[in-house]
Parts: structure tokens; C-alpha cells; sequence
């Protein structure tokens, strides 16, 4: 039995689910129209390895500020099944099926925020999962983050504070990714894959003779 840890945002799914949900709420009425361009200059900034996470968080919570959990969740709910659900790649689930199988712990490690991760996960059946944490005071959403966020490095810090806390190590560990952002998680993990990398990742991926996955929807 080994970890399996998995990237979520181009990795398990066709797409980036923050970008899907933000899309989502200016459809519902929620967020302004005008958000989706400044949310798509954010991540072109993402994809260059130049973003800082906390603008983006910033930025794209300025929808849930105010917003109760309860309400936020009830969005989230619809959001998966009208907009990830089709996105899920058909190779992402056969590999989920192979690590549970092989009696492997899967984790999610997502740059994405908790209010979104934690439900996808819990519709791919997946109980561990690692992403940014929002503030929550009165059981509303203040639009603020919280502790290190999952991304870059902050991935590997925070999953080395959940390994303190579990009877697991990341000797044997499995990892994928298809970001040049996951370099130093793929780094920490023992058997490396590369999913549909982007043009940074695939260039360090070939040095470090990682195994590249081409998984289409």
C-alpha cells in the first residue's frame, strides 16, 4: 500500500475547476461578467509559474464574501454535476480504480479552494484531500484564505504537515500532475507521472525520465 497523490485542475479533470465555478456564478447571476477577464489574465499567470495564489484567491472569493456555507455548498453541488461531472477524464477514473484495487491511499492536492476540492473529491470517492482554506466567521465566507496555501512549494509543506498526522510516508509514494507549478511536489514523490503536462513540465519531466500520460475527455 503506497500513497497516491494527485493534482486536480487538468490532472483528474478536463479543465480548471475554480475557472469552471467562476464561469458558473456569472451564469447564475452571482459573480459580475466583467471578473472573467481579469480571472483569465490571473491565469495566464498560473501557467507562466508567476502567479501569486493569494491575488487570485483574493480576487475570485470576492463572489462568496458575505455568502453562508450552506448556501455556498448548495451552489457547489449543482456545479458538480453540471460542469465536472463531464469533465472527469475516462483514464483519470480507470487510475483511481487501479490505486484503490492496489489497496493505495489516494490524496488530492489542489491550488484550488477547499470549498470546491472537498466536494470533488467526495464525488470521486475520495476521502483525503489537501487545498487552500478559506476564513469562515459566522458561518459565512469572509473572502480571505488561510494557513500556507497548496501551491508550489506550498504543496509539499502542507503535505508534510498531514504526514505528521497520518501512518503514512511518501516511500513508494505515487504523484501526478500536469503543471510546471507541481514540480516540487512531483519532486517528493517516488514514481512521478505527467499528465497532459504543460510546456515547462514536459521539459523537465524528460530530463528526469518521469512518465508522460496523454488522457483526453
Amino acid at each position: 500500500m503506497a500513497l497516491a497523490i494527485f493534482d486536480l485542475d487538468d490532472t483528474l479533470i478536463d479543465g480548471d475547476s475554480a475557472s469552471l465555478f467562476l464561469q458558473f456564478l456569472v451564469d447564475e447571476g452571482v459573480a459580475e461578467h466583467s471578473m472573467l477577464a481579469q480571472e483569465a489574465a490571473l491565469m495566464r499567470a498560473y501557467h507562466q509559474g508567476v502567479l501569486r495564489m493569494e491575488d487570485y484567491m483574493l480576487f475570485t472569493l470576492q463572489a462568496l464574501r458575505g455568502r453562508s456555507v450552506d448556501k455556498v455548498a448548495a451552489w457547489v453541488a449543482v456545479f458538480i454535476e453540471r460542469c465536472i461531472a463531464p469533465c472527469v477524464f475516462s483514464q483519470a477514473s480507470a487510475t483511481l480504480a487501479k490505486h484503490r484495487a492496489a489497496g493505495d491511499r489516494i490524496v488530492i492536492v489542489s491550488a484550488t479552494g477547499e470549498h470546491i476540492v472537498g466536494p470533488i473529491a467526495h464525488y470521486l470517492a475520495i476521502d483525503d484531500y489537501l487545498a487552500i482554506n478559506l476564513v469562515v466567521k459566522n458561518q459565512q465566507y469572509t473572502g480571505e484564505v488561510q494557513d500556507v496555501l497548496t501551491y508550489q512549494q506550498g504543496k509539499v509543506l502542507r503535505l508534510q504537515e498531514w504526514l505528521h498526522g497520518q501512518d503514512e510516508t511518501l516511500q513508494g509514494s505515487y504523484g501526478y500532475s500536469d503543471s510546471g507549478n507541481d514540480i516540487p511536489l512531483l519532486s517528493a514523490v517516488s514514481l512521478a507521472y505527467v499528465v497532459n503536462p504543460d510546456q515547462r513540465l514536459k521539459q523537465y519531466a524528460s530530463r528526469q525520465g518521469w512518465r508522460c500520460l496523454s488522457w483526453k475527455n
